[in-house]
């Protein structure tokens, strides 16, 4: 009996567009801009223990500086995809990371999804859903037009796939 032939596993090649840390930075202030505008109104209305709104003033720059200064980079750095005729691969996370390989005989359907801060950027993701119990595999952070040469190439592949994975 012969040895499965392994196929080396190699980092996906293209990385999320340039624009994305910047949107993934304006979507991480948005709640720590929710907190310090309550951190606001707790000091003008008590102004007792004003050692504790110092303590909580300092966790949330702290907090904010780590989540809209470092976090997006970091996660730049990380983010990977591709897409070949055989499979769709993604790379993505910053303190956890994770990859994932969907071969193409198993896709479903192929979606771009588009929030308001990903059009303000002209940023779009790809969603590809799978017969995995694993759930869908995310492209994130593509330029716009990227992403529907993308959706449009993922469904071509996929419908000239004779294979059924399913």
């Amino acid at each position: 009996m012969t040895a499965p032939r392994l196929v080396a596993l190699v980092d996906p090649a293209h990385r999320a567009s340039r624009r994305a840390p910047m949107a993934w930075a304006v979507e991480a202030a948005i709640p720590w801009c929710v907190i310090a505008g309550a951190q606001l109104i707790w000091l003008a209305v008590g102004q007792r223990w004003l050692w504790m709104h110092g303590a909580a003033a300092g966790l949330t720059v702290l907090g904010a500086v780590i989540s809209i200064g470092v976090v997006p980079r970091w996660r730049y750095r990380v983010h990977r995809w591709e897409v070949s005729a055989h499979a769709v691969y993604t790379r993505t996370g910053w303190l956890v990371q994770e990859r994932r390989i969907a071969p193409i005989s198993r896709v479903q359907t192929v979606d771009t999804y588009r929030g308001p801060l990903d059009r303000l950027f002209g940023l779009a993701n790809v969603t590809v859903t799978t017969a995995s119990s694993a759930g869908a595999v995310r492209i994130v952070a593509l330029d716009s037009a990227v992403a529907d040469d993308v959706a449009a190439w993922l469904t071509d592949i996929a419908a000239s796939t004779t294979d059924e994975g399913t």
